[in-house]
């Protein structure tokens, strides 16, 4: 007997409601066309290809209402946006901040209309990481650690594993020791970029770099590539190694992945490894892996918390540690995406 009507609309309303920014952008990348739809890849940056590529796989077989809602949310968009009035500076800069957020935007602007742009080098961001890596590969590491420190943490990872393997540890070092950058470096920095950024007379001191700079760059790179530099880092100041590993992906942070992920994840470790890791875990992150099993799996792993008892703090930071490193090889071979190692959502 076919379902009511009425339930049907519930239905698709559901699925429509569920569905992220980026499976959205997919269903439309699914409809325009190949010729399209890879002209919209040719811009998007390799982490940005695989994650829409994701996307695309998980909204095959949607239904036509489920489609239908996502093609007049985008009109309505589309027809909101075309009565505001079209104002060249002020619409463009405001599309931009919309797409990309305040500070990105300035990146783009500064290419288009230099002089709106009150932070040159952010250009960087929007170079390709080969061109920015043999820009500054010859300059010293002062340098190269400040223009890496600048860039996201994607980019400054892929630049990081494209110089030379005898200064990677040396840059993560003086990354993670800066603090501020006065505007005579800053303008001493654009020289050495070679009229690629636009002077400004009128920069304050700047924070960047630092631990949580450090650590969100090895973030990025392959676990070979962090192993060795952590063990350079490590062979000069142990303390410093420490501290950048302590800032790193945490276990804590799974909690902002995609489900798909988690499930992937979890089919890869141990119940005994899972169930000690979870034991050390906030009742947040806890729903959230629990709701990425099957009902009878989370009951049987809560029992089996509960019946473990009290365990030391260590043995839990071993197991967490230990899924970290799963998810981290699972990350690099592309099987998952992780949040804060390249996988930020479409809007």
């Amino acid at each position: 007997m076919a379902a009511p009507a009425e339930d049907q609309e519930m239905d698709n309303g559901s699925v429509f409601d569920n569905l992220t920014g980026t499976q959205k952008s997919a269903i439309l990348m699914m409809l325009i066309g190949e010729d399209e739809a890879s002209e919209i890849l040719r811009n998007l940056s390799p982490r940005e290809v695989q994650h829409l590529g994701t996307a695309m796989y998980s909204v095959q077989g949607l239904d036509q209402e489920t489609v239908n809602l996502v093609l007049d949310e985008f009109l309505a968009i589309i027809k909101a946006q075309t009565s505001l009035g079209m104002g060249a500076g002020n619409y463009i800069r405001n599309v931009m901040v919309k797409a990309l957020g305040e500070d990105k935007s300035q990146s783009v602007l500064s290419r288009i209309a230099p002089s709106t742009s009150s932070r040159p080098i952010e250009i960087l961001d929007w170079m390709d990481a080969r061109s920015i890596a043999e820009l500054i590969s010859d300059e010293h590491p002062q340098i190269v650690a400040l223009v890496v420190s600048y860039l996201d943490a994607g980019l400054g990872a892929d630049v990081l594993g494209l110089l030379p393997e005898n200064i990677q540890s040396e840059v993560i070092r003086r990354i993670a020791t800066l603090k501020t950058v006065g505007p005579d470096a800053l303008r001493e920095l654009e020289d050495v970029m070679q009229r690629k950024f636009k002077a400004n007379t009128s920069l304050r001191a700047t924070q960047v770099g630092g631990i949580d700079a450090a650590a969100r760059i090895m973030n990025f790179t392959q676990q070979a590539m962090e192993g060795r530099i952590m063990k350079d880092i490590a062979k000069g100041d142990k303390g410093l190694m420490l501290a950048i590993q302590e800032s790193m992906f945490v276990f804590d942070t799974l909690i902002m992945s995609d489900d798909k992920s988690l499930q992937t994840l979890l089919r890869s470790v141990d119940t005994e490894l899972l169930i000690m890791a979870l034991k050390g875990a906030d009742e947040p992150l806890q729903e959230k892996l629990f709701s990425c099993m099957s009902k009878r799996a989370a009951a049987n792993i809560q029992d089996e918390m509960e019946a473990l008892g009290p365990v030391r703090l260590t043995e839990v930071q071993a197991a967490q540690k230990e899924i970290i490193n799963v998810a981290r090889r699972l990350s690099d071979e592309g099987s998952i995406v992780l949040a804060g190692r390249g996988g930020d959502d479409f809007v």
